[in-house]
């Protein structure tokens, strides 16, 4: 067997072997996971006129220790980690508990031509992981009236007594995945070759 093929055969075992055990890893950090939440709203969106968060990801477990990043439209960024309120809690489970809500499932993306929003989700069920993505671009998509409560709680929720974050400690607040926003010139990029 030739050096380059043992080496490049070596490194495909190390590299399987690696993502398997970050997808163990990953299962057994969202054993005690309640849910991953974010929203996102460009800065010359009407839809947010007025309102103070921009962009938030929230991290909550079962039993209410939670884990925030956001930035407010007035530029301050927090990064804070605590325990909810037991009030805040309880409301958010009834609201990802909504049937409605429950029964989304997937992406929904759209055209994005001034101004969008954009919610995540990723909630551990009994039967896996509910991922959810959704993006308003220009009012054109609307959010579905059970993701619109769960964003109006992202927005005011209040950390209380919250210390800061370091960022080893924030690298998975967010869900994982979400919608891949394009840029016009790299969508040309990914056209088929008798479209162009």
């Amino acid at each position: 067997m030739k050096p380059y093929t043992k080496s490049f055969l070596t490194a495909a075992v190390l590299l399987v072997w690696v993502g398997l055990w970050a997808q163990e890893v990953y299962h057994s950090e969202t054993s005690d996971l309640l849910a991953r939440l974010s929203y996102d709203s460009s800065a010359g969106s009407v839809i947010t006129e007025g309102e103070g968060v921009r962009q938030i990801c929230v991290a909550v477990s079962r039993d209410g220790d939670y884990r925030i990043v956001r930035s407010l439209n007035s530029g301050q960024k927090q990064r804070l980690h605590g325990k909810i309120q037991e009030r805040q809690l309880e409301q958010l489970r009834k609201l990802i508990s909504d049937s409605d809500f429950r029964g989304l499932l997937g992406s929904h993306g759209g055209l994005i031509r001034q101004a969008a929003e954009s919610f995540g989700a990723e909630i551990p069920r009994e039967n896996g992981i509910q991922h959810l993505q959704w993006l308003n671009g220009d009012g054109e998509s609307p959010f579905p009236g059970s993701v619109t409560k769960v964003v109006n709680w992202l927005k005011h929720f209040e950390p209380t007594d919250g210390k800061p974050l370091v960022s080893t400690d924030y690298s998975d607040v967010c869900p994982s995945g979400g919608l891949r926003l394009l840029h016009p010139s790299v969508a040309g990029n990914l056209l088929p070759e008798d479209s162009r």
